[in-house]
């Protein structure tokens, strides 16, 4: 059976030309970038040049570029080093922020500092006077992604980040699910760190970057070593490092207005075809490759694996929560009841996604959907 791959906020299927590219530096650059003799040089090189390329998604300087591990370490790192040296720091954040974040302020708040976790309207968007309200005299960093990562919505980065200004106060961005699929410009979006991952945009897993302000001080979240400039301890991945450099000089022209069409395709093709669906998000500038429907008198999860032994590969939430007994905390905080985010399946959609897949997901939709309905104890059809 075929299966079509409608889960790109989780992870990204590898682009043959990063691939390539991955396969090229890991046998051909294998050097240690700190080695002054020529296959040492030749790894810098790579290096650099995947630098370079990242900037350019980016639209920041080389040595503004911390390579590490992912997303999760970039938002750690960012995180931690804000606080750094301060005594008792308070960070302000948002109530539907990844794991990665909201677990690292977690672990601040453990170690005797404060937090602040601000609201989010109906819609999933945070809003920047609510920020203003929270800050205190020892506010050392404000954290809000720019995109959520199970509905999709594109938060006002810079209006956050002028009041983290005007406040002295520094500015973190969790750009994870927007590199590559929304515009992105960080001098434009003005803060001082920002976290980005190959896997979501077609590149490898297990790499990502920090981009740190040139008068921003983060320091190190690793210890061992001077690579990264001193910001990030260990021998680089150089492999990995040059294959997300390809992924963000494809991303920087990604058919981001087509993706946008087929998800409108989808989302408006299951609400016309299955009754009693709502879109969470809806009314909130989102990110054009995801949307987030809660279908009445089913369990999200029940859907996603009707819809797998279909052929389709969907979520029912962050793929860093799955298996979480809890509904996604995300949906609760737009307000949603736990049934209802028990309820709710997340589709998010990517470069090789077609039209055709869309009618046949819409299909597998509806057709999973009703049969599911069949067997609840609780769905009643609304007039």
């Amino acid at each position: 059976m075929r299966s079509f791959y409608f889960d790109y906020n989780a992870t990204t299927p590898i682009a043959e030309e990063v691939l390539a590219e991955f396969n090229r530096a890991l046998r051909d650059s294998f050097g240690n970038a700190f080695s002054i003799h020529h296959q040492g040089q030749k790894a810098k090189q790579e290096l650099e040049k995947a630098r370079r390329q990242v900037c350019a998604l980016l639209g920041c300087q080389s040595k503004e570029i911390v390579f590490g591990s992912g997303g999760t370490e970039a938002d750690n790192h960012a995180i931690f080093g804000a606080v750094r040296g301060r005594e008792r720091p308070h960070v302000v954040t948002s109530a539907i922020e990844h794991p990665a974040v909201l677990g690292a302020v977690a672990e601040i708040e453990r170690r005797g500092g404060e937090v602040t976790v601000v609201p989010v309207s109906g819609a999933g968007m945070v809003d920047p006077d609510d920020v203003r309200r929270a800050l205190r005299p020892n506010t050392a960093l404000i954290s809000v992604m720019h995109v959520n990562n199970e509905i999709g919505t594109v938060q006002p980065i810079q209006a956050i980040a002028r009041i983290a200004r005007e406040a002295g106060v520094l500015m973190h961005s969790d750009g994870v699910q927007a590199a590559g699929r929304i515009p992105v410009n960080v001098r434009e979006l003005d803060v001082d760190f920002y976290s980005a991952s190959a896997h979501k945009m077609r590149g490898p897993k297990g790499v990502g970057v920090l981009f740190v302000r040139k008068d921003a001080d983060v320091g190190a979240l690793m210890f061992g070593g001077r690579h990264e400039s001193g910001r990030r301890a260990g021998t680089e991945n150089t492999p990995g490092i040059v294959a997300m450099g390809k992924a963000a000089e494809l991303a920087a022209s990604s058919d981001r207005e087509r993706i946008g069409g087929l998800r409108d395709l989808l989302e408006q093709g299951i609400v016309d075809r299955v009754p009693d669906v709502r879109v969470n998000g809806i009314g909130a500038d989102r990110n054009p490759n995801t949307t987030n429907l809660c279908f009445d008198g089913i369990e999200g999860e029940s859907l996603v694996i009707a819809l797998d032994l279909r052929g389709f590969c969907v979520s029912s939430g962050s793929a860093c929560s799955s298996g979480a007994v809890e509904p996604s905390h995300v949906l609760l905080a737009l307000g949603l009841s736990k049934q209802d985010a028990k309820s709710s399946v997340r589709f998010s959609l990517g470069h090789e996604n077609t039209s055709e897949q869309v009618d046949q997901l819409i299909a597998a939709v509806a057709d999973a959907t009703a049969h599911l309905r069949r067997l609840s104890p609780t769905y009643t059809a609304h007039a």
